[in-house]
């Protein structure tokens, strides 16, 4: 009886062992999905920091191109094209990226019709009113356009 007895306890044991193994593996899964998780949460949150740093500087962006459009002193030209050159490029490395409008078809996820104009260029995006920009590959701001519709001749 004794050695069914230490059977019994050593089958016992181990299922026990077993139990106790798998529950461990479980557990260490678990730990590894959320330190993915968690680690996945913090770079959107850095992501969603930058985009609206690097919306609130859009603004800037867009008055150092009309001041080059409406200036005619060639000093205070180059002054503000380096300035616009130096912010420009810090956004870049930070992800920024412009949308390439003119000449190209109208692309309604990255563009917004203010006005059309009569043309033989369908769709087509004439002139470009405001930059449209993505950053790290997500459209933060859609571009502001005038594109070409053709009349038809009724």
């Amino acid at each position: 009886m004794k050695l069914e007895d230490s059977k019994q306890e050593l089958t016992e044991e181990q299922k026990k062992i077993e139990e106790l193994t798998e529950t461990l593996k479980r557990l260490q899964a678990e730990f590894e999905n959320h330190k993915k998780r968690t680690a996945k949460e913090k770079c959107e949150i850095i992501n969603c920091a930058e985009e609206d740093l690097i919306k609130k500087l859009l603004p800037v962006l867009d008055s150092f191109e009309q001041a080059l459009k409406n200036s005619q002193s060639k000093d205070f030209i180059k002054g503000i094209e380096l300035i616009y050159a130096q912010l420009f490029s810090a956004l870049k490395e930070e992800g920024l990226k412009q949308i390439e409008t003119i000449g190209k078809k109208f692309d309604p996820y990255a563009n917004e019709v203010l006005m059309h104009e009569n043309s033989d260029k369908e769709d087509i995006v004439l002139e470009e009113f405001q930059k449209g920009y993505t950053l790290n590959g997500k459209l933060i701001r859609t571009a502001k356009v005038k594109i070409g519709k053709v009349v038809s001749k009724i």
